[in-house]
């Protein structure tokens, strides 16, 4: 591993820009990342993520600013082998078996981990003989995975890193990359799962068109979010007669059960339990990440990128 004054500098991204054309993909964004640390980046289609982790790979340039690996340019610590990354997009390379290519890859780096140690982080054991060619896409994802681990990197960076795995092969990886986390690994990880982010990582860095909008721990962003949700059941309640209490914004039903949203929930709570003797199963809960995700992620004053353009 990297040590000393280089590793204490972390990931820099200091002012970083890069356009497309007359698309801005991503406007003078600055973030430091501390080592060891595990941060989602979250963002709608089009936010930026995948073009951001391209240039902390070095895969492109940026127009402008600059990006700092543990004290090295991009180029400088792909060549030292202190990064790792694992990308939405690309093949496996064909006419070898996972075991080969994996073996191959381990070749490339000065400090590489044994092949059998990153099958087994990855959860590729069990198919290592299987031509690249013979996968299914939970397989080519898990390989993706070893190939990128077995760098022994101190920067791991992942692109969508669970979009072809089914619901166990989800918390297998997830197990996986606690482990490779508690080493010392910093982790940065782009995803559409925001339940995986909100369950896995330190720190969450919310972008939209290119800028970033939120960066903390995921209960400092929820907390950005105003409001709270009370569930009761109340059968017999009408919705206008609910949605007209202190401190209800709206009120939804479904079945016996009320959702209502609420500006103040302890008046609105207060104001339940006096008007209706008979609720039962109150539940109380600040906004989640989904809801803070869709607000501060809502479309800003500028709307001069096609979002689908944007990476």
């Amino acid at each position: 591993m990297v040590t000393g004054s280089a590793v204490s500098a972390g990931i820099v991204l200091s002012h970083l820009s890069k356009s497309y054309g007359t698309v801005r993909a991503v406007r003078d964004v600055d973030l430091m990342i501390a080592p060891g640390e595990t941060v989602a980046l979250l963002g709608p289609n089009g936010a930026g993520k995948s073009t951001t982790i391209d240039m902390i790979l070095g895969l492109s340039r940026p127009d402008s600013g600059s990006v700092s690996l543990f004290g090295m340019s991009p180029a400088e610590a792909v060549a030292a082998g202190v990064v790792g990354g694992m990308l939405q997009t690309g093949s496996l390379i064909e006419h070898l078996t996972v075991r080969e290519l994996v073996d191959m890859v381990a070749s490339l780096y000065p400090r590489p981990l044994k092949v059998d140690d990153a099958l087994q982080l990855a959860g590729a054991g069990e198919f290592a003989g299987r031509p690249t060619t013979k996968l299914s896409g939970g397989q080519a994802q898990r390989v993706r995975f070893a190939v990128a681990m077995v760098a022994n990197p101190d920067l791991l960076l992942l692109d969508e890193p669970t979009a072809a795995l089914d619901v166990e092969g989800r918390r297998e990886f997830w197990a996986s990359m606690r482990a490779v986390a508690a080493r010392g690994t910093t982790v940065i990880f782009a995803t559409h799962y925001l339940e995986e982010a909100d369950a896995f990582a330190d720190r969450i860095v919310l972008l939209t068109r290119g800028r970033v909008v939120a960066d903390g721990p995921a209960t400092e962003v929820k907390a950005r979010v105003g409001g709270k949700t009370i569930r009761a059941t109340l059968p017999l309640a009408g919705l206008a007669q609910l949605a007209a209490l202190p401190g209800v914004l709206s009120a939804d039903r479904h079945g016996d059960t009320v959702i209502l949203a609420a500006s103040n929930a302890e008046t609105a709570l207060r104001a339940l339990l006096t008007e209706f003797a008979d609720i039962q199963d109150i539940e109380v809960r600040g906004a989640g990440l989904e809801e803070a995700f869709l607000e501060l992620t809502a479309d800003g004053d500028d709307v001069s990128a096609p979002e689908e353009a944007l990476r």
